[in-house]
C-alpha cells in the first residue's frame, strides 16, 4: 500500500487537487480541516502523512508491514474522514463527532 491511495480505508475519502505554489504542511492542514468541516462540525485530526518528505504523525510504531503506522493508528481509533491532497502529497485522517 502506498500513501497515495489509502486502499481499504472505509470512511469518507475526499480528494483535493490544489494548485498552490509553496503549499506546505501548515497550509495543507488548513485546507484539509476546511473540507473535513463540511462533513462534521468539529473533526478531530488523528494522523497525517506527507508524501513529499515521508514525514508522518503519529510516529508510533504500530501495525504491520501492509499498512503504514500512522494509518493503522488512525483507523484503530475510528478515523472516518480522509482528506487526500494532490494525490498523496498530504493525507489527513479525522474522526467525526
Amino acid at each position: 500500500m502506498t500513501t497515495k491511495d489509502l486502499i481499504g480505508f472505509k470512511g469518507n475519502h475526499i480528494r483535493l487537487t490544489l494548485d498552490k505554489p509553496g503549499l506546505n504542511l501548515a497550509s495543507a492542514t488548513d485546507f484539509a480541516k476546511q473540507k473535513a468541516n463540511e462533513l462534521t462540525e468539529d473533526p478531530m485530526l488523528l494522523a497525517w502523512s506527507c508524501g513529499i518528505t515521508g514525514e508522518f504523525y503519529p510516529t508510533a510504531d504500530c501495525g504491520s508491514a501492509s499498512k503504514p503506522p500512522w494509518l493503522v493508528f488512525a483507523e484503530s481509533r475510528g478515523a472516518d474522514i480522509a482528506v487526500n491532497i494532490n494525490d498523496g502529497d498530504y493525507i489527513f485522517l479525522y474522526l467525526s463527532f
